[in-house]
């Protein structure tokens, strides 16, 4: 159910903000100054702002609370309520202003936070990582075991529509000839349908294998899925509602986990430099 929840609110909750962001333009210029409306205004343009640039120009991380979008958000908050509930009198008038501020915490504290990843007993440094398959972008099977014999690094990423993914990738591939000269095995893997791991591999044109966890059978096994994971509405491009919680395994050329990062937060992402610096430290011709 929280899950669920999760879903609904990452796609109402922007919504939300535009309609207080047009709203408080509407009103401003049609009416006046009104410290309600101004504070809502930079509430909600804040807010709004935050995930539009999320796909106008994607980042790979981000700070896990935000700080500079949450001191505006609550800047905004403050003058509706203080300047508008005081000196205008109206705190009805400024209760949107209170709702875009607790949906914004909610935001930070609870939609970004995965919860329990740290009780992972499967992925974990120095044990081996399970065989398992998984299916290239013509379908065609890929077994882990083709993978032994060099170091790999296995990139689960939600999707094509995950701008943090997105953006996560572009500087995995930017680091392409490093990860060459170390003979890496580069492995990205998404339960996204076939098509757009295709356009995601011509995209990039780089050695890198762009894979299918078809049905999330390797999310489920190596205990990463993220039941509902997918924003309420994009079924509608074909994704299914289950996908997988970022995650990077980097094992030796045997298969041995020397790396891992269970995220407990989407936001928050390893730099592709940590992975050189795991390599460089383990690995030994």
């Amino acid at each position: 159910m929280n899950s669920v929840l999760k879903s609904i609110f990452i796609s109402v909750f922007p919504l939300i903000a535009l309609y207080f962001s047009i709203d408080g333009i509407l009103h401003l210029t049609n009416h006046g100054l009104s410290y309600r409306y101004i504070g809502r205004l930079i509430a909600s343009f804040s807010i709004l702002f935050f995930f539009a640039m999320l796909f106008i120009k994607p980042v790979a991380r981000t700070d896990a609370n935000l700080k500079i979008n949450t001191i505006l958000i609550a800047i905004g908050f403050l003058i509706s309520i203080v300047f508008g509930g005081l000196i205008e009198k109206d705190i009805n008038g400024s209760l949107p202003s209170v709702g875009l501020f607790l949906g914004w915490i909610l935001y930070i504290k609870w939609y970004s936070i995965f919860t329990d990843r740290k009780s992972n007993t499967t992925i974990q440094v120095g044990k081996q990582l399970p065989s398992f398959e998984l299916e290239d972008s013509d379908k065609n099977t890929v077994p882990m075991s083709g993978f032994i014999g060099n170091p790999s690094i296995f990139l689960f990423y939600r999707g094509n529509w995950c701008p943090l993914c997105m953006a996560q990738i572009k500087e995995i591939a930017e680091q392409y000839k490093e990860l060459e000269k170390r003979n890496v095995n580069m492995v990205l893997v998404s339960p996204q349908p076939h098509k757009y791991t295709k356009t995601l591999a011509e995209k990039f044109n780089v050695n890198f294998n762009f894979l299918v966890d078809q049905g999330n059978k390797v999310a489920k096994e190596l205990k990463i899925l993220a039941e509902n994971g997918l924003p309420m509405g994009f079924q509608a491009l074909g994704y299914t509602s289950d996908t997988v919680m970022p995650t990077v395994i980097i094992t030796d050329k045997f298969g041995k986990i020397i790396f891992a990062d269970l995220t407990n937060n989407y936001r928050v992402r390893p730099e592709p430099e940590t992975f050189l610096k795991i390599l460089d430290q383990n690995i030994i011709d």
